[in-house]
Order: C-alpha cells, then sequence, then structure tokens
C-alpha cells in the first residue's frame, strides 16, 4: 500500500476519516463575553504599498487603547515563521491565505479582533476566508490606492524588480489584483491621511455594535 510521505514522516494518518472535532466547554461566545468585545476579522486587502499595514497597526493601537483585545497578521511576517516554506507561484500564494484564514479564525474563536494585512488579490481567496467564520465577524477593508500611487511609493522597492523581470508574478504587474466587489470599507489612501481612515475603521466598528 502506498503511503504520502513529506521529510520522512508517513503522513497517511492525515486521512480525513481518521479526524475528528474536538468539541470544548469554552465557547468563543463564552470568552468573547469575558472579554467584552465581539469577535471577527477585519481584513485589509489592497496593492503592495497601498497602506494595508500602515492603518492596520493604527487601527490596532486605537483599539488596544480602547481596552480591546486584538492581534495583527501581516503579510511579511507570516512567511518568516508559519509560512517560511511558500514561495510566490499562485499555488503558494493560494496556500499562503489558506493558512492565514484558518489563523484567523482561531484567534477569532478565542474571542479576539484580528487585523490581517494581506494583499489576497482574488475574489475567492477572500471568500475563502468570509466563509470561514460566522455571519458578520469577517469585515473585508479594501484599502485602494491607484497603481501608479502604490508604485510611486513603492517602500521594498518591489515594483521597480518587477519592473526589470526580476519579480514574476507581481500584482499589479504582471499578475491581476481582483477589486473587492462589496467591501465592508473602502479606504482611499491617496485622498486622506492614515490616520483619518484608521478612525474610520474603528467607527465602523463602533457602529455596527462590534467593540462590546
Amino acid at each position: 500500500m502506498d503511503k504520502t510521505t513529506s521529510g520522512g514522516f508517513d503522513l497517511s494518518y492525515r486521512r480525513a476519516s481518521e479526524v475528528r472535532w474536538q468539541a470544548h466547554d469554552l465557547t468563543k461566545a463564552v470568552r468573547a463575553e469575558t472579554l467584552g468585545q465581539r469577535p471577527g476579522v477585519l481584513w485589509f486587502t489592497g496593492l503592495s504599498g497601498a497602506g494595508k499595514s500602515t492603518i492596520a497597526n493604527l487601527v490596532e493601537k486605537k483599539l488596544f487603547a480602547l481596552g480591546k483585545h486584538t492581534y495583527l497578521l501581516d503579510g511579511d511576517n507570516v512567511r518568516h515563521g508559519l509560512n517560511r516554506d511558500l514561495g510566490f507561484t499562485s499555488e503558494d500564494r493560494t496556500e499562503n491565505i489558506r493558512r492565514i484564514a484558518e489563523v484567523a479564525k482561531l484567534f477569532a474563536d478565542a474571542g479576539l479582533i484580528v487585523l490581517c494585512a494581506f494583499i489576497a488579490p482574488f475574489r475567492s481567496e477572500r471568500e475563502l476566508a468570509r466563509d470561514l467564520l460566522e455571519e458578520g465577524e469577517f469585515v473585508e477593508i479594501f484599502v485602494d490606492a491607484p497603481l501608479a500611487v502604490a508604485e510611486a511609493r513603492d517602500p521594498k522597492g518591489l515594483y521597480k524588480k518587477a519592473r526589470a523581470g526580476l519579480l514574476k508574478d507581481f500584482t499589479g504587474i504582471d499578475s491581476p489584483y481582483e477589486i473587492p466587489s462589496n467591501p465592508e470599507l473602502h479606504l482611499r489612501t491617496e485622498l486622506l491621511p492614515p490616520e483619518e481612515l484608521a478612525d474610520a475603521v474603528v467607527e465602523h466598528l463602533r457602529h455596527h455594535g462590534r467593540l462590546g
């Protein structure tokens, strides 16, 4: 009988028929009530250089100042550890988002407000993340900057490398970005400063009763 292996380890035990969900006595509702907030995922999506990480960081600081319990997942940081084995092929990028979505779901189950700052260029990836959560828990935030603006910022020099052919499948250059069709929030970073946009996110959460 053939067995799937990885690094010399037998992975046949991973068959779905052998896996059972373990129910726990402490639920998400109980944890959220203890923390005094409604858990959920704030998913910041947009081109590289649009301002996702900057705004997400400001929002987390503002929520922390309000006594809320949060965690921020950022694209570059996650690739240093959890997803260090993934490259930037279409398959690897899809797997990158799938793993992040699952981690965000676990953190939300712990009662946290999770902030995710990822390009996540395809609508199907973002819908996958939304579908993992309960109704109303996923907040898609389109951090919108025209390509020319994002490329002019180019904080990591990635656009320059992509234009020179040193980076393949780079979103916005030779790989598409699918604009969110109906995001909960649309932030125009070429029109307003990050601080005001972060305030708009917090106000949205407050207006929809997500801050407890």
